[in-house]
């Protein structure tokens, strides 16, 4: 599977999510999307992340807007960050990074020295007709959530 391109239709994926949800890009047709991927549960910028896009979910509602984060932890641990936070909105188990590899977010990192392959902190704003509108990628979290708004307003 080849990696997504801005304004190109984004290829169907199946994927296991909170709330025992399996999420298909085939059926979210009729709705924006916007995947953000985001490195580790309950760390400070995942955290502030999630919370920035839960106390702007009435407003990314109103434009049709679905939103789904997206890292590599499991489902129980999903559950607890999702629960613990209160997030509206449903996040996404990539443990075989399906999605990673389909949006291209696994980049070589750097932590304390040491050398590993992990998410680059990415959004991805996708159109009620499947088709990638706008990427973020190297993503820094303070207002990037109003930046996110304002492209999903400008559709």
């Amino acid at each position: 599977m080849s990696s997504v391109e801005l304004n190109k239709t984004v290829p169907d994926f199946e994927v296991p999510a909170t709330g025992d949800q399996t999420i298909r890009m085939a059926d979210l047709r009729g709705q924006n999307v916007v995947i953000y991927f985001y490195p580790k549960d309950n760390t400070p910028g995942c955290t502030t992340e999630g919370q920035d896009f839960r106390d702007r979910m009435k407003e990314f509602a109103e434009l049709d807007t679905e939103i789904f984060g997206v890292s590599r932890d499991g489902l129980r641990a999903h559950e607890n960050f999702r629960a613990k936070y209160e997030f509206p909105f449903h996040l996404i188990s990539d443990k075989d990074e399906t999605l990673c590899k389909l949006f291209d977010v696994i980049k070589l990192k750097k932590l304390y020295g040491k050398e590993h392959m992990g998410i680059e902190r990415s959004t991805f704003l996708i159109d009620s007709k499947g088709t990638l509108r706008k990427e973020w990628r190297g993503v820094k979290v303070k207002g990037h959530a109003d930046e996110v708004l304002e492209a999903v307003k400008a559709l």
